[in-house]
């Protein structure tokens, strides 16, 4: 959960950050950003998928 809220309070950084950097930066950022909430969705679904009587 932890690593959620540091990828959170990172994007918003970023974000409050992208008027001043490059946009192949800022893209390169989210597309990182982006990548690491999917991998920690599909570890937390899988995780959590066999207790919930699903999966």
């Amino acid at each position: 959960m932890i690593f959620l809220v540091v990828a959170v309070l990172v994007l918003a950084v970023l974000l409050g950050s992208a008027a001043y950097l490059p946009l192949p930066v800022t893209v390169l950022a989210a597309v990182a950003i982006a990548a690491w909430l999917a991998v920690f969705a599909v570890r937390e679904r899988r995780r959590h998928g066999s207790r919930t009587g699903r999966a």
